[in-house]
């Protein structure tokens, strides 16, 4: 908008001077042909008297009379003439008029030829006739020169004019950026009013309706965050009682009977592990990937590793490898990022090949990566599984809420979040990158 703003007001102003220049030639050329003609006019009028006299004075001259200038190297005359009498014949002729006769009607007023301007003044009885010619070349010259004294200005001034429009639209539409920065930022995660006490009056109603708008969606995120932490909070305690007197049956059963009541354990837990992962998920819409303390989140990687080694005999896979040196230091929150890793480790596990490890990496510059193998997925799939309840083609149980919890923390954490297949130097296997800023705050 700035720029169509700039552009479009440059052109109109540009075509506004340039019509103006141009009706100011216009009135120019027009006032100058009448001072030219008044100085051609009064020229031959004052001339006339002049001639006759002195054509009074002397004897008829055998051949015509040529005025000399006394000095040489002046430039040509302005105004030239020739004296004719009743005849045409040339009695008297200016120092650079023609030898030849203007071929100009011996008649009083004005006449003009393809070269000349002509006036033409005669004596009383119609016996003598002054003619004064002037050039169009030097009207033409004079016309030139007035059009570029009011043109070269106009080019110097485009230039001139594009910088200030430019810097007035800037600053007339800065409160438009700062209001399209405001709402641009606004997400799940931050829904504070616009601020409209310093936006001109116009846009204000735009501010009032956004601000309506963020209340209201602030209002139903928070109420559908309330009903996903209740109802995962409140299956927690009815799921683990159900589960328990179903492996106190199960204990008891035996043959087909036994069959279902392990079925009904496998339902159990997946139904608590979907539970957990939508409080999970309501913690991470709450916002708790936000840190204000400085800490060093190698220390709690290495306390989720060694703690699925400890409780799934699975997790025999994990191969964690910390570069010497390698830190995670920054803003961040301790438990937003153990939710993280538990997320994917725990998919790596569930979804990777069993026969291949987990590996997990802590490098330098704050990246950490977790591949297992697996096969080759397309770029579909990698978009598929990032969705919330996005699954691809496996028959492992879960969710398909990790990803998209993994990737909600890390947004509110300012860390990069990236997903490879195949994994970086393989021709298949699946590949999480984290990056961590040195020194970020996470927002």
């Amino acid at each position: 908008m700035t720029r169509r703003l700039i552009l479009w007001l440059t052109g109109v102003t540009t075509a506004f001077w340039l019509i103006a220049a141009a009706l100011g030639v216009s009135v120019m050329k027009d006032e100058f042909d009448e001072f030219f003609d008044g100085s051609l006019q009064e020229t031959a009028e004052r001339l006339l008297p002049l001639v006759i006299d002195d054509l009074q004075r002397r004897e008829e001259p055998t051949s015509p009379l040529h005025i000399q200038r006394q000095v040489e190297d002046l430039d040509d005359e302005y105004l030239v003439y020739q004296v004719k009498d009743a005849g045409g014949k040339i009695l008297i002729r200016s120092h650079d008029a023609p030898v030849e006769p203007f071929d100009v009607p011996l008649k009083r007023g004005f006449w003009r030829s393809d070269s000349y301007r002509f006036y033409t003044a005669s004596a009383v009885d119609g016996t003598v006739f002054v003619q004064v010619a002037d050039a169009m070349e030097n009207r033409t010259e004079a016309v030139t020169e007035g059009g570029m004294a009011l043109f070269l200005p106009v080019l110097v001034l485009i230039p001139v004019s594009v910088l200030l429009i430019w810097l007035i639209v800037r600053r007339t539409l800065a409160p438009v950026d700062d209001l399209r920065r405001a709402i641009e930022e606004k997400d799940g995660g931050n829904m504070a009013p616009v601020p409209s006490g310093m936006l001109p009056r116009e846009l204000r109603p735009i501010a009032r309706s956004v601000n309506h708008l963020l209340t209201r969606l602030q209002s139903a995120f928070d109420a559908e965050r309330e009903f996903t932490a209740n109802s995962a909070h409140e299956l927690r305690t009815p799921i683990a009682g159900a589960l328990a007197q179903t492996q106190m049956l199960i204990a008891e059963l035996d043959g087909p009977r036994k069959r279902r009541a392990q079925q009904i354990e496998v339902s159990l837990v997946n139904l608590g592990h979907t539970a957990e992962k939508l409080l999970q998920l309501a913690r991470a819409e709450a916002g708790i990937g936000t840190g204000t303390a400085r800490v060093d989140l190698a220390p709690v990687l290495e306390l989720v590793v060694t703690d699925f080694e400890r409780s799934d005999p699975a997790s025999r896979r994990l191969r964690f490898h910390r570069e010497a040196g390698a830190l995670l230091e920054g803003s961040y929150s301790e438990d937003a990022f153990a939710i993280v890793l538990r997320n994917l480790i725990e998919n790596a596990l569930l979804h990777g090949r069993k026969e291949e490890p987990v590996d997990i990496r802590l490098e330098k510059g704050g990246v950490v990566r977790i591949v297992n193998g697996a096969a080759r997925l397309s770029p579909d799939e990698l978009m598929a599984i990032r969705k919330r309840f996005g699954r691809g083609a496996t028959s492992s149980p879960g969710s398909g809420l990790g990803l998209s919890i993994a990737e909600r923390l890390l947004q509110q954490m300012n860390a990069g979040f990236e997903v490879l297949s195949p994994a970086a130097g393989r021709e298949d296997g699946f590949e999480v990158v984290l990056r961590f800023h040195s020194g970020a705050t996470a927002a």
